[in-house]
């Protein structure tokens, strides 16, 4: 089968990667409104730590901290890359 029969990917569609996208957002918020109903026992003593008491505050922690290794992966990768023939050599 060549390229110009192929069957279109699922993703392919514009309109299915805007439903996936819309999909995260709802699961998104869904998952941090359920920090208002779901009562969660601080780690830390209480009062060490008062931000971990705040609402939204381990779905704030988690995008800086996903956010923050992403970005340290650009420099890591500068440092560590080979060149393309690195295997050939």
């Amino acid at each position: 089968m060549n390229h110009s029969e192929e069957r279109p990917h699922i993703f392919d569609n514009p309109g299915n990667v805007r439903r996936l996208i819309l999909g995260f957002f709802v699961c998104c918020a869904l998952l941090i409104l359920t920090d208002l109903i779901v009562h969660r026992h601080l780690t830390f003593a209480e009062g060490a730590l008062p931000v971990e008491g705040w609402f939204g505050f381990y779905a704030i922690y988690g995008f800086v901290a996903c956010t923050l290794i992403v970005m340290g992966a650009i420099p890591l990768r500068k440092m560590i890359m080979r060149s393309e023939d690195y295997y050939d050599e």
